[in-house]
């Protein structure tokens, strides 16, 4: 049962993750959004009843 010998598979983990720490999650980190989302107005919005023409 080669899955219980920890060597091959302990290795291939940390090579993985470093890897992802060096090179994936620095590209992914260097994305940015084209639209920075916009601070909501502090004035609260009134909202008006509707007009229900058929009621």
């Amino acid at each position: 049962m080669p899955q219980l010998n920890p060597t091959p598979w302990f290795a291939i983990l940390t090579i993985t993750w470093f890897v992802l720490i060096a090179v994936v999650f620095p590209s992914i980190l260097m994305f940015t959004f084209p639209n920075d989302p916009a601070l909501l107005d502090s004035n609260p919005i009134l909202a008006e009843p509707w007009n229900w023409p058929w009621f």
